[in-house]
């Protein structure tokens, strides 16, 4: 699978059934193998962060991951996609975050890891269309509602808007999905 030609694709689609295609059409390119293979780097990033943090924020790394291709699994089986005809509520950050993610797959994390020889770039680009369905499609954000960070916050919905406490505190790290997020900057303290 071409990471850049996927997400060329994924750039070029112009309403969300279009990029819901996309996207499940490149994801099921992964094989169960390569799906173990992520999940056991996210298992390997989570148990790396300090406890209590590390079990707090478990379930919500894996919701952000598998809970969203769940969720475009059961769109494409219900065939959703199809009556998906509304355009991207911010266009021009859809199409912004697609020219980044080839970069992003490349870009690899300091810490090594023990299976660093299984982990490949098709692999970070999973995570990238997950975030990008979660984002474009579902406009939700990129990481899920009760997602905490340190200092006790979290993720919230207040009245059909999205809070990150975090959201605009990213924006050194170009490849952070947090700077194509539909949430606004929440409450930080």
């Amino acid at each position: 699978m071409e990471i850049a030609a996927v997400c060329r694709t994924c750039g070029a689609a112009r309403t969300k059934g279009d990029l819901s295609r996309a996207i499940a059409e490149a994801v099921g390119r992964f094989s169960v193998l390569d799906l173990q293979v992520i999940g056991g780097r996210l298992k390997n990033e989570v148990d790396r962060l300090p406890s209590p943090y590390r079990e707090a924020i478990r379930p919500f790394f894996a919701e952000q991951v598998f809970g969203a291709h769940h969720s475009l699994l059961l769109l494409q089986r219900t065939g959703t996609f199809a009556r998906m005809r509304a355009p991207f509520t911010h266009p021009d950050r859809c199409r912004d975050y697609w020219a980044m993610v080839p970069a992003g797959c490349y870009a690899w994390d300091e810490v090594p890891d023990r299976h660093t020889h299984l982990y490949e770039p098709r692999h970070r680009l999973f995570y990238y269309l997950m975030a990008g369905f979660s984002m474009f499609v579902l406009d939700r954000p990129g990481h899920p509602v009760g997602t905490p960070f340190p200092g006790g916050f979290r993720v919230e919905e207040r009245r059909s808007r999205f809070l990150c406490p975090i959201r605009d505190r990213e924006e050194d790290l170009p490849h952070s999905i947090c700077n194509y997020c539909p949430a606004e900057q929440g409450e930080t303290g």
